[in-house]
């Protein structure tokens, strides 16, 4: 398992315009998912890229450790946010109940489908009982790159939400809606939230 080098190499490129594209605003679903947790929480966030979300998330209190699998991307956080954020790609997470949250804003959608039961079997051991995780995908029908080359596992809902489950993970909210990607492509995304199990 290792992550695709075409799609790291585009990010570490681009990683100065990339991250300036995004604005200052956090992703739509934040707020809601910061929510459901305990004030003071643990939280790992995957892929933080340009770092509004890392920055909304310790302007709420939680306990955050920003990752990116990037270190272009993870340099053009701290630049703009400073909010600690280390280099730490997928394949990498080896913690067991640290965290009492995952959030995975647009990240895992690079993971390839091979890798990504391990992946998820990696967040759900990393949260503690009771855990939350939000991820969103953009759907489709197959693995495949977009026109800027990068890797995507396209899921259809169905797979995705088999693979969650399969996890350990209990779905309690997802949202289809319309998205356009950056390569310029108009195509539906899915919105999980997932919980693990309390004992």
């Amino acid at each position: 398992m290792s992550a695709d080098p075409a799609t790291i190499a585009f990010y570490e490129k681009q990683a100065p315009h990339y991250t300036m594209s995004f604005g200052q605003a956090p992703h739509r679903h934040l707020d809601a998912f910061l929510d459901r947790l305990q004030p003071g929480a643990r939280i790992l966030e995957l892929g933080c890229g340009g770092g509004q979300d890392s920055a909304r998330i310790i302007e709420r209190g939680f306990d955050l450790d920003a990752t990116d699998g990037v270190e272009a991307m993870a340099r053009k956080a701290n630049e703009r946010f400073n909010v600690g954020a280390r280099v730490m790609q997928f394949q990498d997470l080896s913690a067991v109940a640290v965290y009492d949250a995952v959030w995975a804003h647009a990240c895992l959608l690079h993971a390839a489908r091979a890798d990504l039961p391990g992946i998820l079997a990696a967040i759900h051991r990393s949260l503690r009982p009771g855990g939350w995780h939000f991820a969103n995908y953009k759907l489709g029908d197959g693995e495949g790159r977009d026109l800027l080359g990068r890797l995507h596992n396209f899921p259809d809902e169905s797979w995705i939400t088999r693979a969650y489950e399969t996890a350990g993970f209990t779905i309690t909210a997802q949202e289809v809606y319309p998205g356009k990607a950056a390569d310029g492509t108009q195509r539906d995304w899915i919105a999980l939230t997932c919980q693990r199990d309390a004992l």
